[in-house]
């Protein structure tokens, strides 16, 4: 079995819990492989959307949400920012669910002092869309590229090699996505500014990314969708952004930010 890895912070969004395209069984041996003192949950968890059009919750779907909940009564500090596909969530912020908080957003201090503002995302929508037309359109080509991503997925796991996405890759060599991706960050930083935080973390976009701009670090998540990546703070402090590797069995550092350094006025983290 292999050794834990031991964090102070762990954070996973973009779950979506009750969509067959969810790799719940790929989060589940991350979770056990790993041990931190505080998870956040941001946004995206379950994927009320996905479970209207159609019921879809196997054994895996629910060991992740029996797992988080065991974590939570054994010590673990979980918070829950709710996203867009489980928004109906947010009528519990300032409440909790079992032994987890639901927060609209949160802000923690980081073990080096940095300030760590926390959401979802879906909140720059309006700054980031193209119209209705561009998302309409978007949703649909979502769907056919998620099928897609399927078929190759199958194949890839039949043939004996690791999971990768196609969606993903598909994703960063469309300009209007690149275009909706950068908009993203922007509002992001900007929101970050306003609040006077160090750092920013969200997902909603399942675009996994660290970068440092303009003296904010701005982090995201990723997904488990697509990427199957988290972000996490390490004992020393620093932020790294991971992704879990099925055939290896274990996770791959993609990018790291030293919370200790101060920010520069703009570089490249990831």
């Amino acid at each position: 079995m292999a050794k834990k890895q031991v964090y102070q912070s762990l954070w996973l969004s973009d779950i979506h819990l009750g969509c067959r395209d969810c790799k719940a069984e790929f989060l589940l041996h991350l979770l056990k492989q790993t041990r931190a003192k505080r998870i956040f949950l941001v946004g995206d968890i379950i994927d009320v959307w996905a479970l209207k059009r159609r019921v879809h919750w196997p054994a895996a779907h629910n060991d992740v949400l029996q797992y988080l909940m065991y974590l939570a009564r054994k010590g673990t500090e979980v918070i829950y920012i709710p996203g867009n596909h489980d928004q109906l969530f947010k009528a519990y912020k300032g409440l909790e669910l079992g032994d987890i908080p639901v927060h609209e957003q949160y802000t923690y201090t980081s073990i080096t002092g940095k300030k760590i503002l926390m959401l979802h995302g879906d909140q720059f929508d309006d700054e980031v869309c193209f119209g209705k037309l561009y998302a309409k359109l978007g949703d649909h080509l979502y769907d056919l590229l998620m099928f897609l991503n399927r078929v190759v997925s199958d194949w890839r796991q039949r043939l004996g090699y690791s999971y990768w996405s196609l969606a993903g890759y598909i994703k960063s060599r469309i300009g209007k996505a690149q275009e909706a991706i950068l908009r993203y960050q922007n509002a992001a930083i900007n929101e970050a500014k306003r609040q006077q935080a160090d750092m920013i973390i969200c997902g909603h976009i399942h675009h996994p990314c660290l970068l440092e701009k303009d003296g904010v670090v701005y982090a995201n998540d990723g997904d488990w969708i697509e990427n199957c990546t988290y972000l996490c703070e390490t004992m020393e402090g620093e932020l790294q952004l991971r992704r879990w590797d099925d055939k290896a069995g274990e996770c791959q550092l993609l990018a790291s930010h030293d919370t200790r350094e101060p920010a520069a006025p703009e570089s490249q983290v990831a």
